[in-house]
């Protein structure tokens, strides 16, 4: 049960954000109860709670304990100017809008501009939620104060969460996906022809939810620990991942005659190979489903006698001569356990510190000895790379703040003509709808979203108000359910959220004595003015079309694939040492960037089904070169300590080859006149073979990182024809188009 809340929250950030929160608005109701606090007061008390635990988004204390602290007088000062324009209507939009500006351009200076932005906006709403005047001023400073108060003491003392700590749950929530990742694993092993899809589809989940949890542990690494265990612990959680999702091919290449593609782990829908619709039948099978069911123990589970014998066979698969009788394929699968075996010894070395070694074998040793060499090898020193950013409009904050600045606007005259009372939910809409996008595509599904949480959110917040109405705790009670279920839900979907919030304001309407079914309704339509407006400004205002948006990224994207990627080869060839890993998050970085940015292309209610389908067969690729990338990293950071990986130069030039590709499609995307063609070449895998009768085949290692430059190869090439990049032939120098996926490229990455 542990491991599987582990796996579900990574971190226990989400149990952590709705306690954290539900804890705060418990707490002020209590001391202001205490205190005679009315109703009103109450529920501003809990509203201005909830909005200082939410707004912050600082990972150490420090900077949260200044955040509040500088929050305080913000807050008081947003309350004292809603209360004192509240009689003069004109002059109160007005700055109303100025603040909506500030605090959307305040995103510009970092986490605590965000958080300030945030509190001053959102406590001027509550002003005017609670109908604040001037005379009520007195009364409503101490409320104020009392709920960011009671924030701080719950965030610090009575649910801390340190970056140490998160950081401790961060690792276990790794391991217990990758136990789940080997569970997936066996389950396709044994999976049959009715199953077998299913199964390909549980496996590609669990491998994105562990891929998902590195890049969580890299976030939080700069804070949880010092710099020289958290390169240490980045190499580990780098191998294990590449290890993890190394054995899903080798399975699944075991499965069928020929060896598995590496796009069918990335692709949704890739079927499994049709000769593969049976599980294996080699008379190993049964020793094979044994060792995943002991490499999951031994990822689950961190010691005892059975255990060290456990990892010390799978270690064994790693020599040659301890491989079983089978055939090739199945071998390779034993290798895989082997590898990922090796991979959980480090990850615990580098979590858990040393190890017993009294059981070890001879091969257990080795790889205690290559994994010691390899953290000696580790450079700690880190590149810093000074973008040059955007100034002006250009300028994503600037663009956003005169964008939501419009779009409020739009929606508070809209908002007026629906509701002189209510007009302020339109404009929150349109405030909640440029939250964490950065495209028109992106708000209009956010809008989408929002609209359609609170039409369910009313149907029960009507039924709610006719249950607990009269019984003001209990309605309070729920109001803290429904909190907790909102930030618990948020970061896994939007609409959950928005219903779980639009529920709560029904009660707490009701509490305020101004509820009715034609106020629950009012709010559908205000949420749809607003989301309107919003999408409306977005498309207008400045706009950043979707494909615009994702032509960006997908540059990026392209441009950090081929540092990478040269990189690599070159420290292969014998180059000069360079931090590999960093880079390589950075790659998966901004390719998480693009899998979001084309959510609005991908979304199952998009009426381009075929641009839908291109859209996911690129990022498709890209992840499977992403991978492949990663890999290359992975082995050149072994390459000094290493003695059972040697340079070879002959790698110099197909990684020269694979970045000037790249290049070339990151020109074709940025500017679609560009005339460059994608050059074939000899294939990699010519490489794989002896060049003369009696020559040295290359060792296993190479012929690793060979395989992995071979599908690059192919990834990248293969990028060419959706984007309908043309393709230099290697015999007459000509070059041609590779023809058209699904849509022409302009209909998708392109501005």
């Amino acid at each position: 049960m542990r491991d599987r809340v582990d796996a579900s929250d990574p971190g226990l950030l989400r149990l952590a954000a709705g306690l954290r929160t539900v804890g705060a608005i418990a707490l002020t109701l209590v001391v202001l109860a205490l205190f005679g606090a009315d109703v009103p007061h109450l529920v501003a008390g809990a509203m201005t709670a909830m909005v200082s635990t939410f707004a912050l988004r600082e990972k150490r204390r420090g900077p949260q304990a200044v955040t509040l602290l500088v929050g305080l007088p913000v807050a008081l000062t947003s309350v004292t100017l809603a209360a004192v324009l509240h009689p003069y209507v004109i002059a109160g939009d007005l700055f109303f809008v100025a603040l909506i500006f500030g605090a959307v351009y305040g995103r510009r200076f970092g986490d605590r501009g965000t958080a300030l932005g945030l509190i001053g906006f959102q406590l001027y709403f509550v002003a005017l939620f609670v109908g604040a005047t001037v005379s009520d001023l007195p009364a409503l400073y101490p409320v104020v104060a009392t709920g960011m108060v009671c924030s701080a003491v719950v965030r610090f003392a009575l649910v801390p969460q340190t970056s140490t700590g998160t950081l401790v749950r961060l690792r276990e929530a790794f391991r217990a996906r990758f136990a789940q990742l080997v569970s997936a694993q066996l389950d396709l092993l044994d999976a049959g022809p009715q199953d077998v899809d299913r199964a390909l589809d549980t496996v590609r989940e669990r491998t994105a939810r562990l891929h998902e949890t590195a890049l969580m542990i890299q976030g939080r690494l700069e804070g949880g620990t010092d710099e020289g265990t958290a390169q240490v612990v980045q190499r580990r959680v780098a191998d294990a991942e590449i290890a993890a999702e190394r054995l899903g091919l080798l399975l699944l290449t075991a499965r069928s005659e020929e060896r598995t593609d590496t796009l069918t782990l990335h692709l949704p829908g890739v079927p499994v190979p049709s000769a593969g619709r049976l599980p294996v039948r080699d008379r190993e099978a049964g020793t094979l489903r044994r060792d995943l069911r002991a490499l999951r123990l031994l990822v689950r589970h961190r010691g005892g006698t059975a255990l060290s014998q456990v990892r010390n066979r799978l270690l064994s698969y790693r020599d040659e001569e301890n491989l079983p009788e089978a055939s090739p394929p199945v071998q390779d699968v034993f290798r895989g356990i082997g590898e990922a075996a090796r991979a959980v010894l480090g990850l615990r070395t580098a979590l858990d510190g040393p190890q017993d070694e009294s059981d070890d074998t001879p091969s257990t040793t080795r790889s205690r000895e290559e994994l010691d060499a390899e953290d000696l090898a580790i450079d700690a020193a880190e590149e810093t790379v000074e973008e040059e950013e955007p100034t002006g409009l250009r300028r994503p904050t600037t663009r956003a703040a005169a964008q939501v600045a419009v779009g409020s606007s739009m929606a508070m005259v809209g908002g007026e003509l629906l509701s002189s009372d209510r007009w302020y939910w339109a404009v929150l809409a349109c405030w909640i709808v440029f939250l964490n996008t950065s495209s028109t595509g992106e708000i209009l599904v956010k809008g989408y979203r929002r609209v359609l949480g609170t039409v369910f959110g009313v149907v029960a917040g009507i039924v709610l108000a006719g249950v607990v109405g009269g019984h003001t705790w209990l309605a309070f009670a729920l109001v803290l359910v429904f909190v907790f279920a909102m930030f618990y839900t948020a970061p896994l979907s939007y609409t959950l959220m928005s219903f779980f919030v639009t529920a709560a304001l029904g009660l707490l309407y009701t509490l305020l004595h101004t509820y009715s079914a034609s106020v629950l309704v009012l709010r559908i339509a205000e949420t749809a003015l607003g989301a309107a407006c919003g999408v409306f400004a977005a498309a207008v205002v400045l706009p950043v079309a979707t494909d615009r948006r994702t032509n960006d990224l997908l540059v990026t994207v392209l441009e950090r694939l081929r540092e990478v990627t040269e990189t690599a080869a070159e420290q292969l060839s014998g180059g000069p040492e360079t931090e590999l890993l960093d880079r390589a998050r950075g790659l998966d970085q901004a390719l998480a960037d693009l899998r979001a940015a084309t959510k609005p292309l991908t979304h199952p209610v998009t009426p381009l089904r075929a641009r839908r389908d291109t859209a996911r067969y690129v990022v498709a690729l890209l992840e499977t070169a992403a991978y492949h990338a990663r890999s290359l990293a992975a082995t050149a950071e072994l390459l000094p300590g290493n003695p059972s990986i040697a340079a070879d130069p002959r790698l110099r030039g197909a990684g020269q080859r694979i970045g000037r590709n790249i290049e070339v499609i990151a020109a074709h995307v940025a500017d679609e006149k560009a005339t460059e063609a994608v050059a074939s070449g000899p294939s990699v895998a010519a490489l794989l073979e002896p060049r003369a009768a009696g020559s040295i085949r290359y060792g296993k290692v190479t012929d690793r990182v060979l395989r992995h430059l071979q599908r690059l190869d192919e990834s990248v090439v293969g990028l060419a024809r959706p984007l309908e990049v043309p393709l230099e032939t290697p015999t007459a120098g000509t070059r041609r188009p590779l023809g058209r996926l699904t849509a022409p490229r302009r209909t998708f990455f392109r501005r």
